[in-house]
């Protein structure tokens, strides 16, 4: 796999993502990982359940985060 076009150095290992509906009940808590994409690009991915709270009726939520411009040249 090619070396992506750029990295960013500052990026935590990974991301706190917190899910609330309008009214700002909370229906997950998500942790994204660091990722190498299959591409070459760099970011964060997730994949969870998500639970509304009101109903308990489950979703299921993915998730992806792409640092613009790391996917490499052609």
């Amino acid at each position: 796999m090619p070396e992506p076009a750029k990295r960013d150095a500052k990026a935590p290992r990974f991301l706190e993502i917190v899910i609330k509906d309008s009214e700002g009940k909370v229906w997950s808590t998500v942790y994204a990982q660091a990722k190498d994409f299959s591409t070459g690009s760099v970011g964060y991915y997730a994949s969870e359940k998500a639970t509304n709270p009101e109903s308990a009726e489950r979703y299921q939520c993915s998730l992806s985060f792409t640092l613009i411009g790391s996917k490499p040249g052609k």
